[in-house]
């Protein structure tokens, strides 16, 4: 099948195709005319890199085991990621996603830290600033958060600063 067809039955669209492509999440058969061409195998690794992604994991983590991908059943990933602990699902892929839950749970804690300081600086009743997880709480909530500003102690004269 044509990628537009192998990405609609993966339910993604061409362009996350490629990039997945790109990412040697999948290798595409070309025809004589150069089209790409795929078969239910891979429209089958597709879709489990999309519900490994929907899960939480990034396209590095997925790589990290993409070797496992073309043993994933046919209806999903749940060999690949056990939802108990010693219910026989990929060891590697299993250390991979409790690194990624351990990431996600930092980032939380910051960001909740970030909007209690936030919340405590306007005003608002019952914002309770709490110690950040990381030892000097002047690390980044993660590589997506976007700039971490800080609120200067002491007010300038016409209002707090930000400096970044």
């Amino acid at each position: 099948m044509r990628i537009g067809d192998a990405a609609a039955a993966a339910g993604m669209t061409p362009r996350a195709l490629r990039y997945y492509e790109q990412r040697g999440l999948v290798t595409a058969r070309r025809t004589p005319s150069g089209h790409r061409v795929y078969d239910e195998e891979d429209t089958r690794r597709l879709r489990a890199v999309r519900e490994l992604r929907d899960a939480g994991l990034t396209v590095g983590d997925v790589r990290a085991f993409a070797h496992l991908l073309r043993t994933v059943p046919a209806d999903g990933v749940p060999d690949l990621l056990p939802y108990a602990p010693g219910s026989g699902g990929c060891s590697a892929a299993e250390a991979v996603a409790r690194r990624r839950l351990a990431d996600l749970d930092a980032r939380i804690a910051r960001l909740s830290h970030l909007r209690a300081r936030l919340a405590a600086r306007l005003g608002e009743p019952d914002a309770e600033v709490t110690e950040p997880a990381e030892p000097g709480g002047t690390g980044r909530a993660g590589a997506d958060s976007g700039p971490l500003f800080r609120l200067e102690t002491a007010p300038a004269p016409d209002g707090p600063a930000l400096r970044a």
